[in-house]
């Protein structure tokens, strides 16, 4: 009987009686790439392309690793893709500046996640589509204008001139943005909510706010009518 592969991790599965004189080396590379899997961290820029992970019979690959940060200003719409057929755990921190566009984390074929610029993600795959296990949402400043994912939490800076937030295209049910006037500055220079299709508070128009020290939440309800509105009013 010959070696076979293990199916997630691609490790070598040694038959009885195989590999004389080399199945120690098999057996440290399999215990290498499961370090990989429990502890190991890599780093990968998306600036100019997308990244597709990798998962090498018998050997340490990029998409074994427990821990991937993802990093660079992405110059346009970015995936991180593993291949189908893959379930496995991820931790995703994703330190990226989005610069308006989205970044996805799925299998080949699967819709998988899209990603909140500077929030960090628990995701596994289930062999078909990546699914969001936890999201750790942080608040980061914005003074310009920029369009954002689901779960940002923007410390809105207004104090050199108004400035627009675009909410997601095609949101789901719950998906929720927050929004804090971080110097005080709504009533002198105003936040606009652009509604990005979606109506905002039962209107098919973007949300001003110039409210000195205004705090909030909208959440999408799933209703159509009804649109974003308030978590909290």
């Amino acid at each position: 009987m010959a070696n076979s592969t293990s199916a997630n991790l691609k490790l070598t599965v040694q038959a009885t009686g195989e590999n004389s004189g080399t199945w120690g080396q098999i057996t440290n590379t399999n215990l290498l790439i499961l370090e990989q899997a429990i502890g190991g961290f890599t780093t990968f820029n998306l600036t100019n392309a997308n990244r597709s992970l990798t998962f090498t019979n018998g050997a340490v690959s990029n998409g074994k690793n427990d821990v991937i940060k993802l990093t660079g200003t992405l110059a346009g719409t970015r995936t991180v893709s593993i291949p189908d057929g893959i379930e496995k755990v991820y931790n995703v921190q994703n330190a990226c500046d989005h610069a308006g566009n989205t970044l996805t984390f799925k299998t080949s074929s699967g819709t998988g996640v899209l990603l909140a610029e500077g929030n960090n993600y628990v995701l596994y795959s289930d062999g078909t589509n990546v699914v969001k296990l936890h999201e750790q949402r942080n608040w980061r400043a914005v003074s310009a204008a920029e369009t954002v994912q689901a779960g940002a939490q923007l410390l809105v800076n207004t104090s050199g001139g108004a400035v627009t937030v675009t909410l997601p295209a095609s949101p789901a049910t719950g998906d929720e943005v927050s929004f804090v006037d971080q110097g005080y500055d709504f009533n002198s220079n105003a936040l606009t909510v652009g509604r990005n299709g979606s109506n905002i508070v039962n209107a098919a128009a973007d949300l001003v706010v110039n409210t000195q020290g205004a705090a909030f939440c909208l959440v999408f309800s799933g209703d159509a009518t009804t649109g974003w509105t308030y978590k909290e009013k």
